[in-house]
């Protein structure tokens, strides 16, 4: 098999349980504090402000990690990383105010770590031809952690009004578990062998982008400030914003919602793992026909991204109570709150989020190459800067307000997106024009070389 194929499967293995960890961590966030609260008075940690900590931690951390990379390299970066994880897990098993607080600063500082390394070294095993299947690949096993670590809490929870001291402990113990697991994956990995051929030389290129820490910072300053860039930004905040609805927002508003029955809070768990299942099946998909995409564009995949999403958001808003994000609740929307209503929605959300996340790993590897380090840090920082605001704003905003928001960033979003492809592929077209003009032999040469061939056969 392909060396750097097998780095990619590695590379995905490490990351589905690291976040196997932290992805079932942030789903339960919300309803496991609220449950310690009720059990400790002294603990007054939040949820939403835990979360928020995190993703405004990782947006500031974004600009430095591409100059860190320069020092530590992407495995040393993710490696970082994936400890600040751990870390943040286990600290959920000696629960204090403060202690919850520090461990969400050190996390979104590994965040950006790992992150920026995994786009730097998923870029460095992969082509033009494979980037598309690689960034597909990865993403269908990264969120794997949605499936099982979501489908354990479901089992956990079952039958529970509240998570008592001893069900938190199993499921923070396993967690921890699971996250040394990919930390040991991560070692795993394997640096790139140098060739002298033309691929490896852009791989190269891709591993020494900045040749120390100031050039790396100001390099990403830079590459942020063009047209390209700022326009996908919008994407990037778009998909910040959506990520921390479904993976801190929309899942205990769900538990929060006690119309859904006695095992309200059982459906948190489950809606992760419905979630997980739309993820997995959109990076499958994607990751299968990725040389198909770049044949096609990434457009429609975005776009059909935007339709599931927009969907969504309306069946969510007449299903679950406007109030739902704030706590538990017994009022209804416009319908008899459905628990299978719920769980489609939840895949939507996930399969959705697979359409612009394999998409936007596609086109950065694709488009930023030989700037890997700097493009992902920057989709980094204003995917996580967004995701902060979302939590600031989700312990006061109506589950009707948070939706209307979506719709919108969806909108625009998607059409920077198609902007920025649709540029993309008219100057590759006038490439391809000029490069053809250059090959055919001018008039003039014609002429040359007809008087040339008239004159030898006269002789």
């Amino acid at each position: 098999m392909d060396r750097k194929f097998v780095n990619v499967i590695i590379l995905g293995f490490g990351f589905m349980f690291v976040f196997t960890a932290f992805q079932t961590m942030g789903n339960i966030e919300k309803t496991i504090l609220d449950s310690i609260t009720q059990d400790d008075s002294s603990f007054t940690g939040d949820g939403y402000t835990s979360l928020a900590i995190i993703y405004a931690t990782l947006a500031i951390c974004n600009w430095l990690a591409p100059s860190a990379i320069t020092i530590t390299g992407p495995r040393g970066a993710m490696l970082i990383g994936a400890v600040t994880y751990l870390f943040f897990i286990v600290t959920f098993l000696f629960p204090r105010t403060w202690l919850l607080y520090v461990a969400s600063v050190l996390i979104g500082a590994g965040a950006a770590m790992i992150w920026t390394g995994q786009g730097n070294y998923l870029t460095m095993n992969s082509d033009a031809e494979t980037i598309s299947r690689n960034s597909g690949i990865f993403w269908a096993m990264l969120q794997c952690s949605m499936f099982f670590g979501n489908l354990f809490v479901f089992i956990k929870f079952q039958g529970k009004s509240h998570i008592d001291l001893e069900t938190r402990n199993v499921v923070f113990g396993a967690l921890t578990g699971v996250c040394v697991l990919g930390i040991v994956f991560l070692a795993l990995l394997r640096p790139i062998k140098r060739t002298t051929t033309v691929e490896d030389a852009k791989v190269e290129i891709a591993y020494r982008d900045a040749e120390g820490p100031l050039e790396a910072f100001k390099g990403a300053l830079k590459l942020f400030c063009t047209k390209d860039m700022l326009l996908l930004s919008v994407t990037f905040i778009y998909t910040g914003i959506e990520l921390s609805f479904f993976s801190g927002v929309y899942s205990p508003s769900i538990g929060f919602t006690l119309a859904m029955g006695e095992n309200a809070k059982q459906l948190v768990g489950l809606s992760g793992v419905f979630i997980g299942m739309g993820e997995v099946l959109g990076g499958a998909l994607f990751g299968i026909l990725g040389s198909k995409t770049t044949r096609w564009g990434r457009d429609p995949i975005v776009i059909m991204g935007f339709i599931i999403h927009l969907s969504s958001f309306f069946l969510i808003f007449i299903n679950l109570p406007t109030v739902a994000p704030f706590g538990d609740t017994s009022e209804v929307s416009y319908i008899t709150p459905s628990a299978e209503l719920a769980m489609f929605c939840s895949f939507l959300l996930g399969f959705g989020d697979a359409c612009f996340n394999t998409q936007i790993y596609s086109i950065l590897g694709g488009n930023y190459s030989d700037n890997s380090t700097s493009a992902f840090a920057l989709f980094k920082f204003t995917q996580s800067l967004a995701a902060a605001a979302c939590f600031f704003y989700s312990s006061k905003a109506l589950l009707s307000v948070q939706l209307v928001v979506l719709a919108a960033l969806a909108s625009v979003g998607t059409a920077c997106f198609c902007r920025v492809e649709w540029a993309g592929r008219a100057r590759a077209r006038a490439a391809a024009l000029a490069a053809a003009a250059d090959d055919k032999p001018s008039p003039s040469h014609a002429l040359a070389d007809a008087d040339a061939d008239n004159a030898l056969h006269y002789d």
